[in-house]
């Protein structure tokens, strides 16, 4: 049996889902185990071209099971469209979601709004799908469980319970706010969005321990990446829960988890989207960003396009506990003129181990050649031109972990194994 564990080592949009996509061949279950629908995996595929929000990555494969871990906020109506849309691909849905996740609520998306709006130039960037309101909700002890969507009555009642606490300070603190809806209409709502996968809820600590005790593969799937973990990332930038590797037994159902591999993700270049400071950010992006498709698989926002960062990448790697390092978007650095390495930090505070957190800092530069051939069509790591084998040879020694996959593009087929 073996345990993978798929993490971000940078800000997330690093690929992970084409990573998790590519292992689930030989996984019997994909486990989501913390976020929502606030960050999207994007999987390219033979069935088409796939953002997913909530549903694991491993989904397309047939025989592995989908789960949907309990620190998971579970948006009910986004994921019954989600499941449908995988659907009508001719996909079938394996699906297990945790009774002990926290569903994220309309009004949790209004709250995250409102707030956001109210902060105005020092906003945190959210997503605004209520992620962050539905996790503090859960920590207040006022969150909606999963598990009561199949007991209606305790569902009514701890609605109203919620919404006796909440909406008197939502009045209070936003002016504009208005919530009609009552806790008897809320739990209706929630009973027919959820109907196409309410069958689906349940303890899913036991189907993964029969998983476990049959000797099969386990593969865990994490959204954003570590500079975006609550604890460890770029306060307060950052999203609101943990995204670490050490975090995908509780997250998941098996808290007494050690897997045997951590694969953290890194592109070949950073980017970043929302609110904080990208180091390496490039003085011209535009063309670059077009080229290499960096726009949010959520909001579509464009991304801020830096180059590699290798500081805070290995701040990422050691965070995640990684035993080894997937490298995506390789074939995006075609045909740049001017390629580097950020390799150490200059100014105040360049000593400070966690996320840099002022834009003060500047990046210190090893300039590496580039290449222009195309390397789409590349499935050993020799068939690289010499200066991409290079380029892949130094991030590997400043990581101080094994570069094991190297994409060259979106598809299953374009990822070379070392």
């Amino acid at each position: 049996m073996s345990s993978i564990v798929v993490v971000g080592a940078n800000w997330g949009d690093e690929g992970k889902g084409r990573i998790v996509d590519f292992l689930a061949e030989q996984a019997s279950a994909s486990i989501r185990f913390q976020g929502g629908n606030n960050a999207g995996h994007t999987v390219v595929n033979d069935l088409g071209t796939f953002k997913l929000h909530q549903l694991p990555s491993g989904v397309f494969n047939s025989g592995c099971l989908a789960v949907l871990g309990p620190g998971m906020v579970i948006s009910p109506e986004p994921l019954s469209k989600e499941i449908e849309e995988v659907k009508a691909a001719g996909v079938e849905v394996n699906l297990c979601i945790s009774d002990r996740a926290t569903l994220c609520l309309p009004i949790h998306a209004l709250e995250d709004t409102l707030e956001e709006e109210r902060l105005g130039d020092g906003a945190y960037g959210s997503t605004r799908q209520g992620i962050a309101p539905a996790y503090g909700d859960r920590v207040m002890k006022k969150g909606i469980l999963v598990g009561w969507l199949k007991q209606p009555e305790v569902l009514c009642e701890r609605i109203q319970f919620m919404m006796d606490w909440k909406l008197p300070q939502l009045k209070a603190l936003y002016p504009s706010f208005e919530f009609e809806q009552t806790a008897e209409e809320m739990t209706e709502w929630l009973l027919e969005v959820s109907a196409p996968w309410r069958d689906a809820i349940c303890n899913v600590t036991v189907p993964l321990k029969g998983i476990q005790s049959k000797g099969e593969n386990l593969l865990f799937e994490a959204q954003l990446g570590a500079g975006r973990d609550l604890v460890y990332g770029e306060y307060p930038w950052t999203t609101s829960s943990n995204v670490i590797s050490t975090y995908a037994g509780i997250g998941s159902g098996l808290p007494a988890l050690r897997p045997e591999r951590v694969i953290a993700v890194a592109k070949a270049f950073s980017s970043s989207v929302g609110t904080g400071t990208l180091i390496t950010a490039m003085e011209e992006q535009d063309a670059f960003r077009e080229s290499a498709n960096e726009f949010g698989a959520t909001t579509g926002r464009p991304r801020d396009m830096g180059y590699f960062d290798a500081v805070a990448t290995r701040n990422g790697v050691e965070i995640q506990a990684a035993t080894e390092i997937a490298l995506t978007k390789l074939d995006c650095l075609g045909g740049m003129a001017d390629l580097k390495i950020c390799v150490d930090y200059d100014g105040d505070h360049s000593e400070n181990p966690i996320w840099p957190q002022t834009a003060a800092l500047a990046p210190v530069y090893e300039q590496m050649e580039g290449w222009s051939e195309d390397i789409t069509g590349c499935r050993q790591f020799e068939e690289l031109p010499k200066a991409a084998q290079a380029y892949v040879l130094r991030i590997e020694a400043l990581m101080g972990v094994p570069v094991k996959m190297v994409s060259v593009g979106p598809g299953r087929e374009q990822m070379i194994m070392r």
